[in-house]
């Protein structure tokens, strides 16, 4: 399905959150992205999420295919971190657990009913916005569904579910080779005064966002601090011997550009050259997520220190 969405602005990005802050962008996917938004939240003017739309697997993978949507699921926990208090928000993420939709969100059914009805992806993202009062906008890293191919050592594969399970990945890259962005997605790059890439799973959410050429090229255009910021748990990667280290040295084999690495204290040494490297206490209770003030105020710190 085709987007006409960068033909006209959206009105979105003139919500003032906390005036006097920066203007916040965060790249990538799943709950990572969700918890960068709620951090930067809290001391952001203007907010918007950029969404990786590759997943091809549960309910996405189910609506992409029989409907030939953008994958929804990643937007919708998007909309889920920066919506009101109101019923329509706390009913995003209630999943059927009966009958023929099993699986699927309320919030995945709904953003892929108005993107058939609209047809287009962004239009439907931005009703569901207004309709659930989020502080912000978010839009799809593509404005078409792609399909994320990498090399690894089993050879090339294909499927965001494929390349997560894999190991030796590398070379990240999409079918169709240079799928559209939108205009205002690429404009909230170029005009932020912070970009926050991460958390997330690397290849499948930080990368599948930030390697799209259009977004690659406005994070290397823009004047904006670009923030890596870094899972608090680690186990996976570590067991495949992806540290810090190599995380960064992935970013930067696939052109996409750091200034600063912000990192959870007490993880494992790294070695990040002249890249600076922050570190604070950012877990939540569990252990493995990001607590969202704590991310917030580190986030925070590092913008006005910059």
């Amino acid at each position: 399905m085709t987007s006409s969405a960068e033909d006209k602005p959206s009105e979105l990005t003139l919500y003032q959150l906390n005036p006097g802050g920066p203007s916040v962008v965060a790249l990538g996917g799943g709950h990572g992205l969700a918890a960068s938004l709620q951090a930067a939240r809290s001391y952001a003017s203007q907010l918007a999420g950029v969404v990786s739309v590759g997943d091809d697997g549960g309910s996405s993978g189910r609506l992409r295919a029989e409907f030939g949507v953008a994958a929804p699921g990643d937007v919708r926990r998007c909309i889920s971190a920066l919506a009101g208090d109101n019923l329509l928000a706390e009913s995003l993420e209630y999943r059927f657990t009966d009958g023929p939709l099993t699986g699927h969100p309320i919030g995945n059914l709904l953003l892929t009913g108005m993107a058939i009805s609209s047809g287009d992806f962004q239009v439907a993202i931005d009703e569901l916005c207004r309709l659930t009062e989020v502080d912000g906008a978010i839009y799809p890293a593509t404005t078409v569904p792609v399909r994320l191919l990498a090399d690894s050592d089993e050879g090339t594969i294909s499927g965001q579910v494929t390349i997560e399970r894999a190991g030796g990945i590398r070379n990240l890259r999409f079918e169709p080779p240079n799928p559209p962005v939108s205009a205002q997605a690429i404009a909230a790059v170029k005009e932020a005064d912070q970009v926050i890439i991460g958390p997330g799973s690397l290849y499948t959410s930080v990368l599948a966002t930030a390697v799209v050429p259009g977004l690659r090229a406005a994070l290397r255009d823009t004047s904006a601090q670009r923030v890596f910021v870094a899972n608090v748990a680690n186990e996976k990667a570590l067991a495949r011997g992806f540290g810090l280290a190599e995380h960064l040295g992935a970013l930067k084999d696939h052109g996409v550009p750091v200034d600063v690495v912000l990192a959870h204290d007490g993880g494992e040494k790294a070695d990040l050259g002249s890249i600076p490297l922050v570190r604070a206490n950012l877990a939540a209770e569990d252990g493995w997520g990001h607590n969202y003030e704590r991310l917030g105020n580190a986030l925070s710190t590092i913008w006005v220190d910059w």
